[in-house]
């Protein structure tokens, strides 16, 4: 029963929040199916997976609580984590909430931030992020507008004319300066990508790169980039060679100073995707990723880039999340994008054979001790949850027959 508390794992879920901060993931929100319901997971905890340990530990919070959403935006930025849009049931959301990571308590307290300059954007969900001179630069989504805030940034995918209510993909870029406490919409330069939900972003020095998503029924794979200094837009990158299926519901994480790692998704047929591909801004060419297991599709997940250019995916699914049902994922997925360095793979090695090298570990010097320490913890954990997951199966198998 220790065991089990001590290596304990995030529930299963998908279209939650993920964020690095220091040596740790934290997650939050999103939902599961129960018995063909959407249960939206408790907004009260958030869940932090100790890089160098592996080991998750569930904080609960207090404080101004950001409703149990999916959907929604998340972001980190000087140690707090910011959540913003969403969905739930009463509908899409365009309130901006944070909660100070590095506080020093067990217990973390949210904050609504209600005091602010300008106007917020729009209530919508699925939309990303760009973090930038700390700034939040959010893009895109998929949401709501009043007859009186349809523009051209917007693509009217259904309505009700009786609330003069419609519903949509967008394509602006809202800001909020953290510093100012204030919502700015630039005036950006060339024609901005089309209107789209369920995108991917990611950042490389002063631009902001973005790669396809949803828009009516098409599944997209064109990338674009802006310049997040003069808000001008790429008008659309021009691909030599092979590239990726259009897609929904994927990742797109930064690795290294000039190269874009996308997984997974929802493609255009709704077969649900488990392929790696790598875009390098020195050649212009995308490049399938071909060291990654073909059995674990994931959509609607989340990736970050961790410690030696890892990329840890977690949660998502792994069928289409229109079936009923679901199969809702809680494993954390580490792919390694470029080569350990050498103390890297000799702490690997000294965490894996931690029971053979015995005493001798203890003779390493402080500093180094401490690293190893971390990793044959990390191994360990991993180890046992590998256990747990073989036996559960074992027991689902067997009552299935």
């Amino acid at each position: 029963m220790a065991a089990a508390q001590r290596y304990c794992v995030a529930e299963e879920r998908s279209g939650h929040c993920a964020a690095v901060d220091q040596h740790s993931l934290y997650i939050w929100g999103g939902y599961v199916t129960i018995e063909e319901n959407e249960v939206y997971l408790p907004n009260d905890e958030i869940w932090a997976y100790d890089i160098e340990s592996g080991l998750w530990r569930m904080h609960l919070t207090d404080g101004e609580l950001p409703p149990s959403m999916s959907g929604s935006c998340g972001a980190c930025l000087n140690g707090k984590l910011y959540i913003f849009g969403g969905y739930d049931d009463k509908g899409y959301s365009n309130q901006l909430y944070y909660v100070d990571l590095r506080s020093g308590t067990d217990v973390f307290t949210w904050r609504h931030i209600k005091n602010f300059n300008g106007q917020p954007p729009t209530a919508r969900d699925k939309l990303s992020c760009w973090v930038y001179k700390d700034r939040l630069i959010y893009f895109g989504g998929y949401g709501c507008r009043r007859h009186n805030q349809l523009s051209d940034c917007f693509e009217v995918h259904d309505a009700s004319w009786e609330g003069q209510m419609f519903w949509g993909w967008n394509n602006d870029i809202h800001v909020f300066d953290t510093g100012k406490q204030a919502w700015i919409q630039p005036v950006v330069k060339n024609t901005p990508p089309q209107a789209r939900a369920a995108h991917s972003c990611a950042l490389l020095g002063n631009t902001g790169y973005l790669f396809g998503g949803r828009v009516l029924q098409t599944r997209m794979n064109d990338l674009h980039f802006v310049n997040l200094d003069t808000w001008t837009w790429s008008g659309g990158i021009n691909i030599t060679g092979e590239k990726p299926k259009g897609r929904s519901w994927h990742t797109l994480t930064p690795v290294g100073l000039n190269q874009l790692f996308l997984f997974g998704g929802l493609s255009g047929e709704s077969v649900p995707l488990s392929d790696g591909w790598i875009y390098s801004l020195t050649s212009n060419e995308w490049k399938q990723f071909k060291h990654l297991p073909n059995d674990q599709p994931r959509l609607w997940h989340t990736a970050c880039l961790g410690k030696d250019s890892e990329v840890m995916v977690f949660g998502g699914s792994k069928d289409d999340l229109l079936s009923l049902d679901t199969g809702h994922c809680n494993d954390l997925l580490i792919f390694q994008i470029q080569p350990y360095s050498l103390l890297r793979l000799c702490l690997d090695s000294i965490g894996k054979n931690a029971s053979v090298l015995g005493n001798q570990v203890s003779c390493l010097p402080r500093k180094l001790l401490q690293q190893a320490k971390k990793k044959i913890t990390f191994w360990t954990a991993t180890r046992f949850r590998q256990r747990r997951k073989n036996n559960t199966s074992y027991e689902v198998n067997n009552n299935r027959t």
